[in-house]
């Protein structure tokens, strides 16, 4: 059984939390199943609007699908919850994606 299927196992058994999407949602961005990775990381924002790790994935896999707009507004959503939290590294990192998702937009206009 794969960590996917363990994962998505917990969920079937009504065990939803923050960290279980986020997890779900990194292991299909490594599968690069970007459309499942979102939803999920859409919901771990939405039970927890503070865990900036699940912002940054939720960004990253947004971006990966094209949807520049929402992955500069998931980034900044991010970026003040890593500030809130004094995770000066994690809102280093997503200024820097957020950066690129504004130029790749831009590319695109």
């Amino acid at each position: 059984m794969s960590i996917i299927d363990n994962l998505e196992d917990m969920l079937a058994r009504g065990q939803d939390s923050a960290l279980l999407r986020y997890s779900l949602g990194n292991e299909y961005l490594k599968q690069e199943a970007h459309d499942r990775a979102a939803g999920h990381l859409a919901e771990a924002v939405k039970l927890d609007p503070g865990y900036s790790a699940a912002w940054k994935l939720y960004g990253k896999s947004l971006s990966a699908l094209g949807q520049y707009p929402q992955a500069i507004a998931a980034y900044d959503r991010g970026i003040a919850a890593a500030e809130e939290k004094g995770d000066v590294q994690a809102a280093k990192e997503m200024r820097v994606f957020r950066g690129r998702a504004e130029k790749a937009a831009a590319e695109g206009a």
